[in-house]
């Protein structure tokens, strides 16, 4: 290891600023939690919406993949923004299915279509699927760019299995129908601490903390 490096590592880290591609303060407050989740890997990050994102030229999230669709998202908005930038981009995948509902999970149904409605495809898609073509997994992928160029880029996912009908009450999206063997519950059966250690995008955030470090 060089001084450099270990003089680096070995001193006080500087704070470090992650804008978020988006101007949802919700979605903001999801990393806040995931952060806070994370504890000591998390000391020293400070997140904050993109400043006037919507006054920026939209970025079409297009591509066939998870990876494709969350660089090109960090990467156009770190052109307007003099700091590191950070977008991801999530979804369910059932092999079974080809895939689906995989980058277009948010407007399987539609766009503008409700989660009870995508769930209601997603049921009548797989109705006649039995044991192992039930399986699915969530994935998440979280780039971050600085000046038009990346900087990193990292991916995780979680196992589980399509139920045939949705239970509990909390999460979102598919959480009703996600099934975790593990929790021998669905994401939406969980309390949101136990989701933000155990979810995709839980892992991938913790992942990306330990990239910048």
């Amino acid at each position: 290891m060089s001084s450099e490096r270990f003089c680096r590592r070995n001193s006080v880290r500087a704070r470090v600023k992650l804008y978020l591609a988006s101007s949802n303060p919700v979605k903001l407050g999801e990393f806040q939690a995931l952060a806070g989740a994370a504890g000591g890997a998390a000391v020293g990050i400070d997140l904050e919406l993109v400043p006037g994102f919507a006054g920026l030229p939209e970025f079409e999230e297009n591509a066939p993949t998870f990876g494709e669709n969350a660089l090109g998202k960090a990467l156009h908005y770190s052109g307007f923004c003099g700091g590191l930038v950070f977008a991801d981009d999530s979804g369910l995948v059932v092999p079974a299915l080809d895939g689906a509902p995989g980058v277009h999970s948010a407007r399987y149904a539609g766009v503008g279509a409700s989660s009870e409605e995508r769930i209601t495809k997603l049921l009548e898609k797989m109705r006649d699927l039995r044991g192992a073509e039930r399986v699915a997994h969530f994935v998440c992928v979280i780039a971050v760019a600085r000046g038009g160029r990346g900087v990193a880029i990292v991916s995780e996912r979680v196992d589980g299995e399509i139920l045939g009908a949705p239970r509990g009450h909390g999460g979102f999206g598919y959480d009703p129908v996600f099934y975790f063997a593990p929790l021998r519950k669905t994401f939406a059966e969980i309390s949101g601490e136990e989701k933000n250690l155990r979810s995709h995008r839980g892992k991938a955030f913790r992942r990306l903390l330990t990239a910048l470090d």
